[in-house]
């Protein structure tokens, strides 16, 4: 008789033990369905049609029509290669710059100089703002009648020059993030172990080479996570460029032509939403190759890091 209450004692713990865990299940899928329903319908449904669309003719007025690979075939001579180019030229002069800016400012901070904290709200408000109406803003001061003209007596066309209007664009960028970018770094540098910095002290190590050897090696997976953001977003920047430019991304003479530009183009100038899909998608896998890429180059490395 002792035996077989046990058996039932067990049963019944079995049972409230399974009850509880299918209520934890079902409590954990209702917690996560909205964002899932979210992601399906706000970013894999658009890829999809995106993708679909990618392979018709169609200009927004009749139904589209398939086209098969007729529209990746014509991205060459849709000027997609030269918009491509300026999109890496103009990654490569802002993401450096930015990421520099950005850890300048965060060890400097981290130094707890006088007014740190006022400065921390001024210089995040930038990013807080719509490129858009920065661009606008920034606009009316490189103009040639603009501020920075009537300030240092010139009469340069900053955004009507073939030579600087994408480096002043990356600049217009780099001031923008360059805020959000230290913020990552200085919480960063404030977790690297004082007594790892006590120690190299110790040893006669001076600040140059306690960066260079201790805390630029400990704050490499910020470095990572902010160069992989910082190179998706300098890839599919279009509001800013459009802002500067008064609309006309591509002027003058092509050089500020990003693809995201060329891709508004193609859709909504052209009614061209094929081609202008197919760009899309050559972006999009750009993106993921260049991702996993960095990811690949920064895993090895933080593996070496957790051996030492």
């Amino acid at each position: 008789m002792p035996h077989t209450s046990n058996n039932r004692a067990n049963r019944h713990t079995e049972r409230t033990g399974h009850t509880r865990h299918t209520r934890e299940r079902l409590a954990a899928a209702a917690m996560l369905a909205p964002s899932a329903i979210g992601v399906v319908a706000f970013m894999l449904a658009p890829l999809l049609a995106v993708a679909a669309l990618s392979f018709t003719n169609w200009n927004l007025l009749t139904p589209p029509t398939w086209a098969g690979l007729a529209n990746y075939a014509s991205l060459a001579s849709a000027g997609f290669g030269r918009s491509l180019l300026v999109t890496l030229a103009f990654s490569a002069i802002a993401i450096p710059l930015a990421i520099a800016a950005g850890l300048g400012i965060a060890l400097l901070l981290k130094r707890g100089l006088p007014g740190s904290r006022l400065l921390q709200l001024f210089y995040v408000l930038p990013w807080i703002a719509a490129p858009l109406a920065l661009g606008v803003v920034w606009q009316w001061v490189l103009a040639p009648s603009g501020l920075l003209n009537q300030a240092t007596g010139a009469s340069y066309p900053w955004l009507a020059s073939e030579w600087t209007a994408l480096p002043v664009i990356a600049f217009v960028y780099v001031w923008q993030n360059v805020g959000y970018i230290s913020l990552f770094f200085l919480a960063a540098l404030r977790a690297v172990p004082r007594s790892v910095l006590e120690a190299a002290a110790l040893d006669g190590a001076g600040p140059i080479r306690t960066f260079f050897s201790i805390t630029l090696p400990l704050i490499r997976p910020t470095m990572f996570f902010v160069s992989v953001t910082s190179l998706i977003a300098s890839l599919q920047v279009f509001d800013l460029v459009y802002g500067l430019t008064g609309g006309h991304p591509g002027y003058p003479g092509g050089t500020t032509d990003v693809v995201t530009a060329r891709i508004y183009s193609e859709a909504f100038v052209g009614l061209n939403i094929g081609r202008a899909s197919a760009m899309a998608v050559v972006l999009t896998l750009l993106i993921v190759l260049v991702t996993a890429a960095q990811q690949r180059y920064f895993r090895s490395r933080l593996t070496y890091e957790l051996e030492v």
